[in-house]
């Protein structure tokens, strides 16, 4: 490995390396800073979230621009508020021996006055999110027309929350001269397509395989019924004894809900989601990062920006419907060298997904038992055992105090004071964990729903398909009149449905070379669970066009678990997000009453 002095960096930049104590560059420095240097080529750099690649762009950049001026010649797209803070404080770190150079953020949540006054009055790299940049450029303020250097960090991230027409006004108002940089985690279509559209011959590097997950996580998987999934999340979380992560919930209902009824058990919680206001946003990733929160609830756009380096798990309380998304999510632990745990809490028609997941990832899942209550409260004694091996004491107790009370409990038999002591600090905890009710799912067979066999059409939603266009397509085969359709679920990029298994063969060579919206589909046996058994019994279609026998009119198009609610809504304080201060905490994720 080379060191970051032999990659062709000014001496004032090595200087701050030096004092911020890096030696080694990171796989995706060592390969996009020597490049940056000595090309003007447009670059393509796909690495893990977590992986240096602020650096990996913005030393490059720094050992280029011209300090004799305020002129802007960088600008710098990040899909959140905390990422581009996060990136603008990086760049601002090792510009301090860069004379001159001026560094402004730009970002919606925060008054826009204040930037307007900071861009009038000249700076050399701009870093914003897609909307605020975009309101800037109309507002005419923003001039990108010195940009010598545009950069898309976290692109697949910006698609992903919908930048791509910010993205387009931004790019088509920057010099054709300019040279990309584009970094990514994943390679997906609207990544390649972004760089199909706006990029010129882009070199590529790549760090590790594509759309592969961190090398430094483990995942593990339970299966538990829709109805046991929080009481199991209960019980998980009480047999992790440090945790410190991300839980993972699909809606912002969800996530308020799941925070809120963990907050009832005393549990150290907090909510982000997109109706979280950024001021009270701020306060709680403020004492998230302090560890005064240990665990967060969030959605997957609310947490995207979020990096911190030594978060002990990612829960996913539901999986994500795109397989990417699982692994940005995943993404967020196992960073900076350390490890950390990816836990999967799913149904058992799930496990098919969890298998394909494995394949895309590269990476094995351990199936985990759910903990018995025995099993918890074992644990919970044992840390606390822990805990008290390690305390330091030494400075926090008066000695002649403790004389006195050693000579009270003289009487006392040291077994009956353990007891004693164990009862009293974890009976708030033990009470509720002596619950014996196994909460493990049966896994079920792998590769057909309780009524049929899943197939998978490579159109969704992001191809404008629909139900209707779904049984569109179907009519177009005259071959597949009256055959039997189960549950169907429309994801992003493909589609699910189950058919009797007599009927597969058919179904196949029906659909094998049909046109949806101009596109030929591809048809296959899928490798997807259904998330719910609405397919118990199929309704066998009529002969009339667009039309089938039953009551309801198509299956469900959103897709997975959790996209429904069964839980009844709890009621909650206005005053609760972002209100507590915190304070110690024992080592167990609930707090002590």
């Amino acid at each position: 490995m080379k060191t970051f002095k032999e990659l062709g960096l000014n001496a004032g930049l090595i200087k701050i390396i030096d004092e911020l104590g890096f030696v080694e560059p990171t796989p995706v420095q060592a390969k996009a800073i020597p490049f940056l240097l000595k090309s003007k080529q447009d670059l393509i750099a796909l690495a893990q979230t977590g992986t240096g690649k602020t650096a990996a762009f913005g030393l490059p950049i720094l050992n280029q621009i011209k300090t004799d001026g305020k002129s802007l010649q960088a600008i710098i797209l990040c899909p959140t508020r905390e990422l581009c803070l996060q990136t603008t404080a990086g760049i601002k770190e090792f510009a301090k021996n860069s004379n001159g150079v001026d560094v402004t953020a730009v970002y919606g949540g925060e008054r826009i006055d204040l930037q307007i006054r900071a861009l009038r009055r000249g700076t050399n790299i701009v870093v914003g999110t897609p909307g605020r940049v975009k309101d800037l450029i109309r507002r005419n303020v923003l001039k990108l027309q010195t940009i010598q250097w545009v950069v898309l960090d976290e692109a697949d991230e910006m698609l992903d929350m919908g930048f791509k027409d910010d993205m387009d006004f931004i790019l088509a108002e920057t010099p054709k001269e300019r040279q990309t940089l584009l970094f990514s985690a994943t390679m997906s279509r609207s990544v390649a397509s972004i760089a199909k559209q706006y990029m010129k011959d882009a070199h590529e590097i790549s760090v590790g395989d594509k759309n592969m997950g961190a090398k430094n996580v483990s995942h593990e998987y339970y299966v538990v019924q829709v109805s046991d999934r929080f009481e199991a999340l209960k019980r998980i979380l009480d047999y992790i004894p440090d945790v410190y992560g991300i839980l993972f919930c699909r809606t912002k209902r969800e996530t308020q809900e799941i925070a809120d009824k963990l907050r009832l058990f005393d549990y150290d919680v907090e909510a982000i989601h997109g109706d979280v206001s950024q001021n009270i946003r701020t306060k709680i990733m403020d004492r998230f990062k302090k560890k005064q929160i240990k665990l967060l609830v969030a959605t997957d756009v609310a947490a995207r920006g979020i990096d911190v380096k030594d978060l002990t798990h990612v829960i996913n309380y539901s999986l994500p419907d795109q397989n990417t998304s699982y692994t940005h999510r995943s993404g967020r632990t196992g960073r900076a060298e350390k490890t950390g745990v990816s836990i999967a809490m799913i149904n058992s028609r799930e496990v098919r997904r969890v298998k394909q997941l494995e394949r895309v990832l590269g990476k094995p899942f351990e199936y985990k038992k759910i903990p018995r209550g025995e099993d918890i409260h074992n644990k919970l004694i044992d840390n606390f055992v822990d805990e008290v091996k390690n305390s330091d004491t030494e400075n926090n107790v008066n000695q002649k105090h403790i004389e006195e009370i050693v000579d009270k409990l003289k009487s006392v038999k040291k077994e009956d004071l353990i007891k004693y002591f164990i009862a009293k600090e974890l009976t708030h905890l033990i009470g509720e964990s002596t619950n014996t009710r196994d909460l493990n799912a049966k896994v079920g067979s792998m590769g057909s729903t309780d009524t049929g066999t899943v197939l998978e059409v490579d159109s969704g939603k992001k191809n404008d398909l629909d139900i209707q266009g779904f049984f569109a397509l179907i009519n177009t085969c005259k071959n597949l009149a009256g055959i039997k359709i189960g549950e169907i679920e429309i994801k992003s990029e493909f589609t699910i449905f189950s058919v009797d298994p007599k009927s597969v063969d058919d179904v196949l060579d029906g659909l094998k070379g049909k046109v949806f919206r101009g596109q030929k589909i591809k048809v296959k046996k899928s490798d997807e669970q259904l998330s719910y058994s609405r397919a118990r019994n199929p309704r066998k279609r009529s002969n009339n066009r667009g039309g089938y026998q039953g009551s309801r009119s198509g299956g469900r198009s959103s897709g997975g678990s959790g996209s429904r609610s069964t839980r009844k809504s709890y009621s909650r304080s206005s005053s609760r997000s972002g209100s507590r201060s915190g304070g110690s905490r024992n080592s167990y994720s609930r707090k002590k009453r």
